[in-house]
């Protein structure tokens, strides 16, 4: 997918940094929450990923400004990122700190763990996946925005400008592919029941609604808030590795399990790209929300035999 002509240049960073395990072990507490489900275990990774992180920007922070006092011109510096980094913080410009990006991730991911995820469509249970849901994003927002004053969160809803024409072919792509594989997987596996029985008006309708602000919410957190964060410090395909991490194990405690990460894997990991590529958060949204849409008729359909038979192949 072409990149839109308005997006703004990926930032300069290492290709390899030591600053890579303790994104790593912050990441990590997302399946030991979600997958294995040992809270502490969790709360281990994230304190040691916090811990390790504050270390290696201690280090990486004396190498910058020993490099910084080195660099004679501002050329050679825009050359090295570390340089970049050094002269930035020798002018009094605020550069990424990988401790504060990382306690974000760390307070998103501590938010949404303190709620069972199963899913449930009982007036307590939607209020309690609001309220934590919200939480995971508006906190770690709010932190970054008022506490750490560096505006690390955005959420660009147009981003690059207009949808390209292979843009909107991919909607249509999604939308076929989802009408395709889902059936399948969600029947044949059985994981449709993880979801709960709708076979009223009302309930289907939760279950509408429930999809889509679940989905819409999987852009905000998992995209614009821990692959962006995460953008701010690795390359693309490093940043993208971390993110479909959190991304799959929220999606397996959800209810996609069985062989679900044979799909959620890659859409992690193709949404990560689309929004790299574009820079638009409604895009990412819309792709997600249709694939949402198929998978909302699809549990209609496995819940209801009979209902919609002559609409997919299972």
């Amino acid at each position: 997918m072409p990149a839109h002509p308005d997006a703004p240049p990926a930032p300069a960073v290492r290709t390899w940094s030591w600053g890579l395990a303790p994104a790593l072990l912050v990441c990590l507490a997302a399946p030991a929450f979600f997958v294995v489900r040992v809270p502490w275990l969790g709360w281990v990774l994230l304190a040691a990923g916090l811990a390790v992180a504050l270390l290696t920007e201690r280090t990486d922070a004396a190498a910058r400004r020993s490099a910084a006092a080195r660099a004679h011109d501002t050329t050679q510096a825009a050359q090295d990122p570390a340089l970049s980094r050094g002269l930035a913080a020798a002018a009094g410009i605020r550069p990424p700190s990988l401790v504060r990006d990382l306690s974000l991730i760390a307070v998103g991911l501590l938010i949404v763990s303190a709620i069972p995820l199963k899913a449930e469509l009982d007036n307590l249970a939607i209020l309690r996946f609001a309220i934590a849901l919200v939480g995971a994003v508006a906190v770690p927002y709010v932190i970054s925005r008022w506490a750490y004053r560096d505006r690390a969160i955005r959420f660009p809803w147009r981003g690059g400008g207009r949808w390209t024409r292979f843009q909107w072919t991919w909607l249509i792509a999604v939308l076929l592919l989802g009408w395709l594989i889902l059936p399948f997987y969600f029947i044949t596996s059985g994981v449709y029941l993880n979801w709960p029985v709708v076979d009223t008006p009302e309930l289907i309708a939760r279950l509408f609604v429930g999809v889509g602000a679940v989905g819409i919410w999987d852009e905000l957190f998992f995209i614009c808030t821990c692959f962006a964060l995460l953008r701010r410090h690795f390359p693309f395909w490093q940043a993208n590795l971390l993110q479909a991490v959190v991304f799959v194990s929220f999606l397996w405690e959800l209810g996609y399990q069985a062989w679900g990460p044979l799909l959620t894997i890659p859409f992690a990991l193709l949404q990560g790209f689309i929004f790299m590529k574009t820079r638009s958060l409604a895009y990412v949204v819309t792709v997600h929300l249709l694939f949402d849409a198929v998978v909302f008729l699809v549990l209609v359909h496995a819940h209801n035999p009979g209902m919609l038979d002559g609409l997919f192949l299972v």
